[in-house]
């Protein structure tokens, strides 16, 4: 199987080809690691668990998102991906390059970051977004005397949108992103809608004011990008929609 792969080293960007023997169960990060033991050391990328835990492999694999490590290469022909997902267009979704869909694996740099070096891409932006809307808890009680506890229908809620594992695909898949850079983006705003809903917070309405502006919750356009890449099955899509339903209904809009 061929798998045609993005480079960049500061300099003009082009597209090398290798052809390796897949073997049962090797995924996308595993070629990747072959390639760059067996036929070329300098490529780069990132990866850490290989276990779909930490995030790290996140890059477009046949112009989706995906985690590499969780992307099987027998699937990835055309027709053939379980998981096959539709996206909305957008700009980095473009076949630019000359691309063989039925016998090449087209790996790419995730979209909508700058890109140090092949498929490494600086994630700066993503996490001070993400550390915008502060996430971490903010209690009532600073010193409980008791254990804080949740109703089970309120953690079957807020569940949803604890499983983030910050790998930027949704990021990386929004359209908005690509065209508003100043976006906070869907994973930054699930998280803040996780805080929110959450009953042990001290104040609730202010954790919805901190993203009511043009680049916070009014900015998403409801594509849905963001749900169907998501290796997590976090919905950022449900949990802005509300966001802005109760911030209609309170008065406060931008």
């Amino acid at each position: 199987m061929k798998f045609k792969i993005f480079r960049y080293a500061g300099e003009q960007s082009r597209y090398d080809t290798f052809e390796i023997e897949p073997e049962a169960g090797m995924t996308v990060l595993d070629a990747l690691l072959h390639i760059q033991a067996r036929l070329d050391d300098s490529l780069a990328f990132r990866y850490s668990c290989r276990g779909a835990i930490c995030g790290s492999c996140a890059m477009l694999i046949n112009k989706v998102p995906r985690l590499a490590c969780r992307s099987q290469v027998s699937e990835l022909v055309e027709g053939k991906v379980k998981d096959k997902v539709t996206l909305k267009p957008y700009a980095a979704i473009e076949i630019k390059e000359p691309w063989n869909k039925e016998d090449e694996v087209l790996v790419e740099p995730l979209p909508h970051l700058p890109v140090i070096k092949d498929l490494v891409v600086d994630q700066d932006k993503f996490f001070e977004y993400y550390r915008v809307v502060e996430p971490k808890f903010k209690p009532g009680d600073e010193h409980p005397e008791k254990e804080r506890r949740m109703d089970p229908a309120d953690m079957a809620e807020l569940e949803k949108y604890t499983n983030c594992i910050l790998c930027a695909a949704c990021f990386g898949a929004c359209p908005v992103d690509g065209e508003k850079p100043e976006y906070l983006g869907p994973a930054a705003l699930a998280k803040l809608y996780r805080f929110y809903i959450d009953p042990r917070e001290k104040d609730h309405e202010s954790r919805l004011l901190q993203a009511n502006m043009e680049s916070g919750w009014w900015a998403c356009q409801f594509h849905g990008n963001c749900k169907q890449v998501c290796p997590k099955d976090v919905p950022p899509i449900l949990a802005i929609g509300k966001a802005r339903q109760k911030l209609q209904e309170i008065g406060e809009t931008p």
